[in-house]
């Protein structure tokens, strides 16, 4: 698995998670999906129900592909999962980054998102509606 990073397209009431990042400076305020690195002996899915613990402190059930794999820089590659909240009336929480955002289908293009997550728009808008 060495070298993907997965997404989680965490949605309820029709509306998509968000959050900012804080780092690097060079990313600093821009928006991704929650997720990160799959490390060495995790599946996909275990990873990203991980990276949502550490991000959001919500347990998550991970379901199925959303879009193509986007190839990141390094020789990495993004791929995105839909992803449920466990206890619905859980309310994720900013761990490690700056802000969370509900994003609803009309807004998702007014998004600062990053260059990977934002080539992937049109899969998520399907998802919200």
């Amino acid at each position: 698995m060495d070298g993907v990073i997965v997404g989680a397209a965490l949605v309820r009431d029709g509306k998509l998670l968000a959050q900012q990042r804080a780092w690097p400076p060079h990313h600093a305020g821009q928006w991704e999906l929650p997720g990160g690195r799959v490390e060495e002996g995790e599946t996909e899915a275990f990873a990203l129900a991980r990276e949502c613990q550490e991000e959001l402190d919500v347990t998550v059930t991970i379901g199925q592909r959303v879009g193509t794999e986007v190839p990141l820089p390094g020789g990495k590659v993004l791929r995105v999962y839909t992803a449920a909240l466990i206890s619905p009336g859980e309310e994720p929480r900013a761990v490690e980054h700056t802000a969370l955002r509900w994003v609803g289908p009309d807004d998702l293009d007014d998004v600062e998102w990053l260059p990977a997550d934002r080539g992937l728009i049109p899969d998520l808008r399907a998802l919200l509606v």
